[in-house]
């Protein structure tokens, strides 16, 4: 499949809930379509403008960004990310945190999806035990250049 143009646009729109639910089915061994169904995670994004949840005035979480298996590796999710990253610096965001399966626990989809953080400048800051159940939890963090007012 052929990269992205460097003038490819994402949409910021409220998504569609059974678009996200139908992409989420879609990703290897995503567990996050099944706690939303057994009412253990927050509903889908649908009345926020962008993606990303702010715990503090100068940082910020990804909390989920997907991207269909049949596009991978076409520029996708590193566009998805440098949108958000342009708009969190635009908003006055440096510091950007992102959470996924932590290495301790083997499974070659996740590595992948280490691998793109780290791609992306991501890097890893702690694995956590105990926040989800018996998954580790890998913190991932990225700083910013803030963006000129």
């Amino acid at each position: 499949m052929p990269a992205l143009s460097p003038s490819t646009s994402v949409a910021r729109e409220p998504a569609d809930p059974a678009v996200v639910e139908s992409l989420l089915r879609s990703l290897p061994a995503c567990s996050a379509s099944k706690q939303r169904s057994s009412g253990t995670s927050p509903p889908w994004p649908g009345s926020r403008p962008t993606w990303p949840a702010t715990p503090t005035p100068c940082a910020a979480e990804l909390h989920l960004m997907a991207v269909d298996p049949a596009h991978h590796r076409a520029g996708i999710g590193r566009a998805l990310l440098r949108a958000a990253e342009t708009d969190l610096a635009a908003d006055g965001v440096h510091l950007v945190q992102v959470k996924t399966l932590g290495p301790s626990r083997a499974d070659p989809n996740y590595a992948r999806t280490r691998m793109f953080y780290e791609a992306c400048g991501f890097q890893p800051l702690e694995e956590i035990h105990g926040l989800w159940g018996d998954n580790p939890c890998l913190i991932m963090v990225k700083t910013l250049a803030l963006a000129h007012r």
